[in-house]
């Protein structure tokens, strides 16, 4: 069971005014002054916060239950409902992991709030969130290299609460992992603390590959993998 820790300077993480702006729902460049000023303030901000990091475990022994379309680590059974199962069915390793932003962000975004400041308190908030995706994907895109060494591709990631993987496995999540582990705790209700933060899963294997989200096949629409998608387009 081998253990990876990343941590980032937020310029690895290649997010820009365009970006958020689209998270916004504008396209790049067309936000009024105010938003586009206060985007381009909170990055460079950003710049310093030293906790944006992730971490993943590798697990080599466990099982698919294809009738249940569950998998078993550890003794531990995750039901991954079948989106997800048939994502990762081919895997010959199971991977999961943690990424966070870290706490500054949250607590800027709570001060700005606090003081009446609501538009820099939203764009905190948003931008703490893409911070934790964008740590997450960069640690993606490197589990993706070291495991092409040995001719091996990976699954897309997948996250308890999506794709009809149910929130409450959290905690079988969590269990795997060392108490505080990337700087991360789960609180009782299966929300993590910093609360922008990201875990899941991604599968690893020969016969595999990293696809767009299936956003067609599930039925939430508030989803950051859904709105990822659709700023491509």
């Amino acid at each position: 069971m081998a253990l990876s820790a990343f941590i980032f300077d937020f310029k690895d993480l290649h997010l820009d005014v365009g970006h958020i702006e689209n998270i916004l729902g504008y396209d790049k460049g067309t936000s009024d002054e105010p938003i586009s000023l206060t985007i381009e303030e909170i990055l460079k901000e950003s710049g310093s916060f030293p906790n944006i990091r992730a971490e993943y475990r590798i697990f080599e022994n466990f099982t698919f239950n294809i009738p249940e379309m569950s998998l078993k680590i550890n003794d531990l059974d995750f039901n991954v409902g079948k989106i997800i199962f048939n994502q990762l069915r081919n895997s010959e390793i199971i991977v999961f992991f943690l990424a966070t932003a870290g706490e500054e962000i949250v607590v800027k975004s709570s001060e700005a709030m606090k003081r009446g400041d609501f538009l820099r308190g939203y764009i905190y908030n948003i931008i703490g969130s893409e911070i934790a995706e964008a740590a997450a994907e960069t640690m993606h895109d490197q589990l993706q290299q070291f495991m092409a060494s040995s001719g091996r591709g990976v699954t897309s990631r997948f996250s308890p609460g999506y794709c009809g993987w149910d929130l409450s496995e959290q905690h079988l999540l969590f269990s795997l992992f060392p108490d505080n582990f990337c700087g991360i705790r789960l609180t009782s209700s299966a929300l993590m603390d910093p609360l922008k933060s990201v875990s899941g899963i991604i599968g690893a294997g020969h016969d595999v590959k990293r696809m767009a989200y299936p956003c067609k096949l599930c039925s939430m629409k508030d989803c950051s993998f859904r709105r990822s998608e659709d700023s491509k387009r």
